[in-house]
């Protein structure tokens, strides 16, 4: 029998994400893939899966999965609270689970979206060769839509190996502030300089305009120099669009494949995942850095997510250290009094 993972509560916006449908951008298909791909891969990191594979994505709130068959490993990377049949279990480490029990993932503390992964992935068929959902077309996933009550999700793996559980201390993961480098261009000409020099000198705040498509961010206007139409063009991770109202519009990973919007500047890999997990009124401000910078900015996230393995401690045996499962071995065994 096929193990699954039976959805008992979804959050808000859960869907699969890996690192997207790479190559297809020509023909009208949106790449969808991970939100915050360091988050993504930590979560893989932790049971022991290559970066890319299939994991949950989900939105401020996380999901209530129930195991069918199994053992299970799984793994969290969020801030939040994380509990199995009710007890409390540690975040940010793997977890083996048997058949019937229950992980309950909570309310993030901070930021907009955290991930949880399987050992050994999901049992998906990759549509184009991935298994990212996008929901705006209906396409990858589980049924091209996000998770829900009820919803069985197959399992890659059976059963999970019998090794010992790993974790991983966030604090070795770098700090994310409100600086998000960009690239200027590639329609820099479209602004006039005031505009350009607000666009990196004055602060923005995002606003309640963001998804997974894209981040409509509130601050100064930003002053267009011929007009605010072009002929349409590609559209790469992080392209930030002026259209007539001045407000910047920064895309993210569901955007779409091609706009009419001047774009001012890209903001860089890395930091179109910071922006990502940044909530409605945190404010943010842009500061231009040259290839050169921004090809070593995304080397070294490249280094960071390959080296994540290295950063895992040993969780010992198990990883459920509960009062009541403690309570449940016999710690003193042998043990005789003082007058025997």
């Amino acid at each position: 029998m096929t193990t699954h993972l039976r959805v008992a509560a979804a959050g808000p916006s859960s869907t699969i994400q890996d690192r997207g449908r790479v190559g297809y951008q020509r023909y009208g298909v949106s790449v969808a893939g991970a939100a915050d791909p360091l988050l993504h891969a930590a979560a893989n990191a932790l049971v022991g899966n290559r970066p890319g594979e299939g994991a949950v994505e989900f939105t401020l709130a996380g999901d209530s999965v129930t195991v069918e068959g199994g053992p299970v490993r799984i793994a969290a990377a969020a801030d939040a609270d994380l509990t199995v049949d009710g007890d409390p279990v540690p975040g940010w480490t793997s977890l083996r689970l048997t058949d019937g029990q229950t992980l309950r993932i909570g309310h993030l503390r901070s930021g907009m979206r955290g991930y949880w992964a399987v050992e050994g992935g999901f049992a998906l068929q990759p549509v184009l060769g991935s298994v990212a959902t996008h929901i705006r077309s209906r396409m990858g996933g589980l049924d091209g839509g996000a998770l829900k009550a009820g919803d069985r999700l197959p399992l890659a793996l059976d059963q999970a190996a019998d090794r010992g559980e790993h974790c991983l201390d966030p604090s070795l993961l770098p700090a994310r502030g409100g600086r998000l480098r960009v690239m200027l261009g590639p329609q820099q000409e479209y602004f006039t300089p005031a505009g350009i020099e607000a666009f990196l000198e004055e602060d923005y705040t995002v606003s309640h305009e963001a998804d997974r498509m894209g981040c409509r961010l509130d601050g100064p206007a930003i002053e267009h120099a011929r007009g605010f139409n072009i002929t349409s063009d590609g559209i790469p991770l992080g392209a930030v669009q002026v259209p007539g109202t001045g407000r910047p519009i920064v895309l993210l990973a569901d955007r779409q494949t091609t706009g009419g919007y001047p774009k001012i500047a890209c903001v860089v890999g890395p930091d179109v995942a910071a922006l990502a997990q940044m909530r409605p009124g945190e404010r943010l401000r842009f500061a231009a850095v040259d290839a050169a910078e921004a090809g070593r900015i995304q080397a070294r996230h490249r280094e960071l997510v390959d080296g994540l393995p290295a950063l895992l401690q040993s969780a010992g045996g198990f990883a459920l250290y509960d009062s009541g499962r403690l309570l449940g071995f016999n710690l003193i065994g042998g043990a005789v009094t003082g007058w025997d």
